[in-house]
């Protein structure tokens, strides 16, 4: 009792603006005498408003971060998925496309027609006029398995989402990423069906011309992809596995936190300009390495007028840009290694800097194999892959450094 009065002579003693304290017959001992210090008064008040407002009840936390993770896993099934879809040339073979998805035809005849529908369209009339039944269906089940991955992302992420938020396991911060996350999931089916749009469209007219979609909507279609990837990789992060602090931030350990986040941007920009050269097909030009040819500069970098064509419309220029990136990543990732081994972080971090260090040299080397071996379908997609699981390790390296924001005074 005399705890509980305590507690309600501070409230009335020292009012805090936009600050919900309620008071408990189990308030700790030490916020209670806190209270009299000025300082003390609001660090114990926002204790209180912590665990209030902000946290997420301990009954709920297994089921959210498992949640998280699985549609995490998920998205990065549907980007695997794409992946193979775009190797095979998949992309274009379902020429229509419904909300809801469409049952797949059962009978010869449906698949009849469904070739059919597909023959009205440029990829057939320019260059798979020999395709036979057989080798269509292949190509249809791969992109319907990819649209159908999709619309399964959204049921995973709906109903337990649902289910969540009624029980009140989400706090404050988790409700606004998670809608946000639900805006995502709609607006990247509704860009995936506007990137295959392209590659429909009467627009190739030269017999030399190859369909395909357009670099600029794949780009950001796998974009879209990777941002919702990290949103919940980085969510299930914080709510399983909470980033660990630790007693004396230094000042190397706050550049090297600043480090890792710049590392992070810059393998999620090379991963970008991958998805250029997948877009032109920039991968069967110029296989050979370290060298374009015998040439370190290429001599049609610059071909297109006017100049900035070139960085995102000439194949060559696009490979060297993706090379001059990923050398840069495993630069920047093997500098964030060696520094960790000689800075205080948190436990975890420094697992986290070694995966991230050893995943991007196997991403470069499976680069450089894809160019190689002229870009076969089982080391593309693995190459694709990779740039997602390096991705991860340095969003997880950043989410471990969290709290090394500013050496506190």
């Amino acid at each position: 009792m005399s705890i509980y009065f305590v507690s309600r002579l501070c409230r009335a003693a020292v009012p805090l603006r936009n600050v919900k304290v309620t008071p408990s017959r189990n308030l700790p001992l030490q916020n209670v005498r806190s209270c009299f210090g000025r300082t003390s008064v609001t660090l114990a008040a926002e204790n209180v408003q912590k665990v209030v407002v902000d946290e997420i009840p301990e009954a709920g936390r297994k089921y959210v971060g498992r949640w998280l993770f699985g549609c995490s896993g998920m998205v990065f099934g549907a980007v695997v998925l794409g992946g193979l879809t775009r190797l095979t040339e998949s992309g274009l073979s379902m020429t229509d496309w419904h909300l809801f998805g469409k049952r797949p035809p059962l009978t010869e005849g449906e698949w009849e027609k469904e070739f059919a529908q597909y023959k009205e369209f440029p990829e057939y009339k320019l260059k798979n006029m020999n395709i036979s039944l057989q080798e269509f269906k292949f190509i249809w089940w791969m992109e319907y398995g990819h649209r159908q991955w999709g619309r399964t992302i959204g049921t995973f992420f709906l109903l337990p989402a649902s289910y969540f938020w009624y029980k009140g396991w989400f706090n404050k911060m988790l409700k606004k990423r998670v809608f946000a996350c639900g805006v995502l999931i709609g607006c990247q089916g509704l860009l995936g069906w506007y990137m295959v749009k392209s590659g429909l469209e009467d627009r190739f007219k030269e017999p030399s011309d190859v369909p395909r979609v357009s670099q600029y909507r794949l780009m950001s279609h796998l974009g879209m992809a990777f941002i919702l990837y990290s949103l919940f990789l980085w969510n299930a992060l914080g709510v399983a596995y909470p980033a660990q602090k630790i007693k004396q931030v230094t000042t190397q350990a706050v550049k090297f936190r600043r480090l890792a986040h710049i590392t992070k941007g810059w393998v999620f920009l090379t991963a970008m300009s991958g998805a250029l050269v997948a877009g032109l097909d920039a991968g069967l030009v110029y296989n050979s390495f370290p060298k374009f040819a015998d040439r370190w500069i290429p001599s049609d970098l610059l071909a297109y007028s006017p100049t900035l064509r070139n960085f995102t419309e000439n194949p060559t220029t696009v490979q060297f840009d993706h090379r001059i990136l990923g050398t840069t990543s495993l630069c920047l990732a093997t500098a964030a290694y060696i520094w960790s081994r000689r800075v205080k972080l948190p436990p975890r971090a420094y697992t986290a800097a070694a995966a991230l260090g050893g995943m991007a040299w196997m991403q470069v080397g499976l680069g450089i194999t894809t160019l190689l071996l002229y870009v076969p379908t089982a080391v593309a997609a693995l190459h694709q892959s990779g740039s997602l699981l390096t991705l991860s390790f340095a969003i997880w390296l950043t989410h471990e450094l969290k709290h090394l924001k500013k050496i506190p005074k």
